[in-house]
């Protein structure tokens, strides 16, 4: 299943939406990748591994399941990107973020997400991959709110780690 969305981050147009700084904005989707936990509650424990300037490795634990993945931060602090590699009855997947600017001021995110299967299983799988596509962009927005209210709260003020 390949899924890609944008949400609106600032929009000039809209006065109901708080801006957030494009550094704002990056270091909430770093802080996402570093400390999952403050974004996905049902997360028990993360263990980061090896971490450079530019990657993390990851060891999620949700109850009996770990996954483990790697997260790549690109250096022009524009995207992203988780990988996750095959592992016990998992499939390879991957998540891109990408912060894009279509306009001076106006800024979105763009999550991609692809879960590695050809078109036959995606076919196969369709129902289930329509929930799948839910409950990824509840998370992404879930994601987002959470940037928001620490932006509000002073606590991405900091430089990048």
């Amino acid at each position: 299943m390949k899924f890609s969305h944008s949400i609106e981050i600032n929009d000039p147009q809209n006065p109901h939406i708080v801006p957030l700084t494009r550094q704002q904005l990056w270091l909430g989707l770093v802080l996402r990748a570093e400390a999952p936990k403050l974004f996905m509650p049902h997360l028990d424990q993360c263990v980061l591994f090896d971490p450079t300037e530019n990657t993390v490795a990851r060891e999620l634990h949700y109850g009996e399941l770990v996954i483990r993945d790697r997260v790549t931060f690109d250096v022009l602090q524009q995207e992203v990107h988780y990988d996750v590699p095959a592992q016990g009855e998992l499939a390879a997947s991957s998540l891109v973020m990408r912060i894009e600017q279509a306009q001076p001021g106006a800024l979105s995110v763009r999550f991609e997400y692809d879960d590695g299967n050809d078109a036959a299983t995606d076919a196969a799988n369709a129902m289930f991959n329509e929930y799948r596509r839910s409950a990824y962009f509840a998370a992404d927005t879930d994601t987002i709110d959470i940037i928001r209210v620490l932006a509000a709260q002073g606590a991405l003020a900091g430089p990048v780690a």
